[in-house]
């Protein structure tokens, strides 16, 4: 290998290269861009590549940003942290660099599917020891890799372990393959108690409008509103979206991406922006009115639109995402783990997160089948 860089926008890079270390990822270079291009508070991007004879045979997104270490905390872990970082507002957070996205689902990491096991885990360990002496410069004193796939761990976790990384778990990632030829195939796979649940629900479509589109300019303050409501609900915040983001990945992607709009008469109550590729569809977020959206079910409409955009666009799979665990495993959903990894800088610290590490720990679901 020639050598390992870190460049500090996409835009650096070739677009054609970038997707083709990437083959069947749903985030590409025009998503990452866009991420990069919405200008979220707080992060900082970096990419690292590793490259032979020129020609890039690996590459990693990854983000800078002062990480509050109560971000995966829920319940009373929450509660007591929280009047810590009253009376020591710093206290809980630390320079952070971090191997990944936190706008992706899992870790993505893009690598030559020519190079033999033995090249793949030299480019894995030198991409690493390349983001660490970068992040070293750049002042961070937390270390981590974010969401990597329990699939990769195979390859990663030999680097990991060398370089004495701790692990936590992360957050689980749902997905539903598609072995249904209509609804009704799907409904009846599902429990008697959950169909007739969802037969119910789905009675709400009567008094539901569902629209299509790409173009959300119209409607983005509504929009906007609706998804600070959603997001200040859930128990774990990292990222803020911007209004760019929701515009830039829909213009950025054309022909993959769209959001479904949830009407009822001329009340806009609900946006789903989605991706989707030749074999997947991918909720990336769904925002809604808590009282209006709960009264007509349209988390379920949602989903059941999303199923049947799957069926009707010769899909594969449904991709929801790191959200409502217990709804997606009762609507027949498998479960891809994933893993946090971490090295503060400070041998003491270190040694005191690796013992929180279980607390940390942002998997909700850890005892589920």
């Amino acid at each position: 290998m020639d050598d390992c860089s870190v460049h500090q926008s996409i835009h650096e890079l070739d677009r054609d290269e970038w997707n083709g270390l990437f083959a069947g990822n749903i985030e590409t270079f025009d998503y990452l861009a866009a991420v990069e291009d919405s200008r979220l508070a707080g992060f900082q991007w970096r990419y690292v590549v590793a490259r032979q004879r020129g020609r890039p045979v690996a590459a990693m997104p990854a983000f800078l940003v002062d990480y509050a270490l109560d971000t995966t905390l829920a319940g009373a872990g929450r509660r007591l942290v929280a009047g810590l970082r009253e009376r020591m507002p710093r206290a809980l957070t630390v320079p952070l660099a971090c191997l990944g996205s936190p706008c992706t689902e899992m870790l993505p990491v893009g690598i030559d599917p020519g190079l033999d096991d033995r090249q793949r885990a030299a480019i894995l360990e030198d991409l690493l020891a390349a983001f660490e002496q970068h992040a070293v410069v750049a002042g961070a004193r937390l270390l981590a890799l974010k969401d990597v796939p329990d699939t990769s761990l195979v390859d990663w976790e030999p680097v990991f372990r060398r370089h004495g990384y701790g692990c936590t778990r992360g957050l689980p990632v749902a997905y539903l393959e598609m072995r249904w030829k209509s609804i009704d195939a799907y409904l009846d796979s599902l429990g008697s108690g959950t169909r007739r649940d969802m037969r119910r629900k789905l009675r709400s479509l009567a008094d539901v409008r569902v629209e299509i589109t790409a173009d959300i300019g119209a409607h983005l303050s509504r929009i906007m509103d609706l998804y600070h409501g959603t997001r200040s609900r859930a128990e774990m915040q990292f990222e803020e979206l911007t209004p760019a983001y929701f515009t830039g990945v829909l213009s950025g992607m054309p022909g993959r991406s769209f959001c479904v709009l949830y009407w009822c008469a001329e009340e806009l109550l609900a946006a789903n922006l989605l991706l989707q590729d030749e074999g997947t569809l991918l909720d990336k977020f769904f925002c809604m009115d808590p009282l209006r959206g709960r009264e007509l079910n349209l988390y379920f409409l949602s989903w059941f639109t999303n199923i049947r955009l799957c069926l009707e666009r010769g899909l594969s799979r449904y991709q929801s995402g790191q959200a409502a665990y217990e709804n997606k495993l009762r609507l027949g959903c498998g479960l891809h783990r994933t893993s946090m990894w971490f090295r503060h800088r400070n041998p003491l610290m270190h040694a005191m997160l690796r013992m929180a590490a279980p607390l940390l720990s942002a998997d909700p679901v850890k005892d589920a089948a």
